[in-house]
């Protein structure tokens, strides 16, 4: 039998965040209906991603795909630990950077009426490994490719520039600071994100009450599959 898909995401206290998750995980079963497909949680929330591979039968074996949008301390550390304690268990790269992610975010700012003279700012969670934050730093820039503007990379904790002061930073007189929110799903950190002073922003990439979208459910099939 193929391995089990352990979506592993990181857990919100946030009854939309959660049920965004589970629709995401939810349509990736769909997707795949000849594989069986867990979720895990590496805070926050049970079950756990060692629980969850400790659940699956001896020699049936996993491929931990994280959903997360960049490789920090919990696909390092976390995910790693998990997968190390379990002979038959794999670690997927996290979902990010992608370009198909840069093209959801697009989709996201002209839902939001972005204007051609706006300011547009990246909102991420940042991260303490430098990788991570390159890794959003490569998706600003690949989404200011596609609007043919600057796209200044922000983060809500942990890297700098924080996202409230590359707000105010772009900020000029007679134009918007619009904040395309680079995070999966509702949540602490995309609430945090609304008061970040800008005059749009964006919602994560998982709706609150949306399907999930095709892009998403792509990469972490592919991400099992890699």
């Amino acid at each position: 039998m193929a391995p089990v898909l352990v979506a592993a995401a990181h857990g919100t206290s946030s009854p939309r965040g959660r049920a965004a998750i589970g629709r995401l995980v939810a349509a990736v079963a769909a997707r795949r209906p000849d594989l069986e497909v867990r979720a895990a949680f590496v805070d926050v929330q049970p079950p756990d991603p060692a629980s969850v591979l400790g659940s699956i039968p001896a020699g049936r074996g996993a491929r931990v795909v994280p959903l997360l949008l960049s490789a920090g301390y919990h696909v390092f550390v976390d995910l790693t630990e998990a997968v190390a304690s379990v002979p038959a268990a794999t670690l997927a790269p996290a979902l990010g950077p992608d370009d198909r992610l840069a093209r959801l975010l697009r989709r996201r700012l002209d839902a939001a009426g972005l204007r051609d003279d706006d300011v547009v700012v990246l909102a991420a969670a940042g991260s303490s490994q430098p990788s991570a934050v390159a890794d959003c730093v490569r998706v600003a820039d690949t989404l200011g490719g596609l609007l043919e503007r600057a796209v200044t990379a922000a983060f809500l904790s942990a890297a700098e520039p924080r996202l409230e002061e590359a707000v105010a930073a772009v900020r000029m007189p007679g134009r918007r600071v619009v904040v395309a929110t680079y995070l999966l799903a509702p949540g602490f950190f995309a609430d945090r994100a609304t008061r970040c002073g800008a005059d749009v922003v964006t919602p994560p990439l998982l709706l609150p009450n949306g399907p999930a979208p095709d892009e998403l459910v792509d990469i972490v099939v592919e991400r099992y599959l890699s």
